[in-house]
């Protein structure tokens, strides 16, 4: 621009000639992080969506077992199964509601909505040392509790009371116990969490990345930026530095909140942790710029950031559903769902604590994910701008 007491033309600081690369480099980084801080909706999103969905997720949305409707049928109640049904009731798992002389009785009340489950004891002796066995009737109109609903009846009743066992009927025979390891009290929230990191640290890096630089796209700002004397490739990694830094700093607010406000453990080593969500960050800074590459607008880069990531993230990944029970063609696709494998590796450092050879595959695959959109988005990149 031009002084107006000298008519001398003169540059913005970081174009000046003469100023080395680092110090324009620093200078692109923190024009970014100072736009970030300028945005209060931005910040918002950034800071307020991971503790909004801890939060939603970890109390709101849980697939935990509490207060279950139970009826118990009094036909055959001996002194023996009234403590285990005490003992029952007094677990923070299911609820007394009321007693029935029959089972069509409480097959009734479940029918009518008002009971979830009812057990029938049965202390008929079956031959020598068999204990008594229980008749358990759910609602099973979410099979998914329906089935966690019995697996917590089982571990309860199974458990020996004056030298008996009482189980419920089972394949695996009379008198099973259920030990679960890792995750005791079946909380939700051991689940919930690392699939919680691998969503909001693949959106915030991605999205946040493609449209930032597509913005400056739509400004006509990137031409600017391009013929100064810093190289294109210093200009991309300047503006993905603060999302770099963001992410580092949503990652230890969610591992902050999953340990003291969830009670999550962190049974691995937090190294690994870091170095693992390092190398997704860098795969998702990198699907930022591979977007950035094909999209011409905010909005599209947007909506390719919502259909690319988001679905298959909820659907793929399994985050909600368990990917074994998916159709083989979804397995498939799910292979190639970045997340996937980012969220087995933090289940399995956090929740299982195993050593860097428990997640040798997934670090594997990750890197060469990174690698590989990296070289991609760069060819794309260097060809638009020729």
């Amino acid at each position: 621009m031009r002084n107006n007491q000298n008519n001398e033309v003169t540059t913005p600081l970081h174009y000046r000639e003469g100023q080395g690369g680092g110090s324009a480099f620093f200078s692109f980084a923190i024009k970014e992080a100072r736009h970030i801080l300028r945005d209060k909706r931005t910040m918002l999103i950034l800071f307020g969506m991971p503790v909004a969905l801890m939060l939603i997720f970890g109390f709101a949305i849980t697939t935990d077992v509490r207060n279950v409707r139970t009826i118990v049928v009094t036909s055959q109640l001996d002194p023996q199964t009234q403590a285990a049904v005490e003992r029952l009731a007094a677990s923070e798992y299911f609820t007394i509601t009321t007693t029935v002389p029959t089972p069509k009785e409480a097959e009734r009340l479940i029918r009518s909505q008002k009971a979830d489950m009812s057990l029938t004891p049965d202390p008929s002796p079956k031959g020598e040392g068999s204990g008594i066995q229980w008749q358990i009737m759910v609602d099973g109109a979410d099979p998914n509790m329906a089935q966690q609903w019995t697996t917590y009846a089982q571990a309860i009743l199974s458990q020996p009371i004056g030298g008996k066992n009482y189980s419920l009927p089972s394949p695996f025979g009379e008198g099973v116990g259920v030990r679960l390891l890792y995750n005791p009290q079946m909380r939700s929230a051991y689940n919930f969490v690392p699939a919680i990191m691998g969503m909001l640290l693949m959106l915030v890096c991605a999205m946040m990345t493609s449209i930032s630089i597509v913005r400056e796209k739509e400004r006509g700002t990137m031409e600017v930026l391009l013929v100064s004397p810093v190289r294109p490739l210093m200009i991309i990694i300047a503006k993905a530095v603060p999302y770099l830094v963001l992410a580092f700093s949503i990652l230890i607010t969610i591992l902050l909140m999953a340990r003291f406000v969830l009670d999550v453990p962190l049974q691995g080593s937090l190294v690994w942790i870091f170095v693992v969500s390092t190398i997704y960050i860098l795969l998702a800074l990198s699907l930022g710029l591979l977007i950035s590459n094909i999209a011409t607008s905010q909005l599209m880069a947007l909506l390719i950031s919502a259909m690319v990531l988001l679905i298959p993230i909820v659907m793929l990944s399994g985050m909600l559903f368990p990917i074994e029970s998916m159709p083989k063609v979804l397995q498939w696709l799910s292979a190639i769902v970045p997340p996937r494998y980012y969220i087995e590796a933090m289940r399995k450092l956090m929740i299982m604590g195993v050593g860097f050879q428990g997640i040798a595959r997934e670090v594997l695959i990750l890197s060469t994910m990174t690698v590989l959109i990296l070289i991609v988005a760069l060819k794309r990149f260097n060809k638009r701008l020729e």
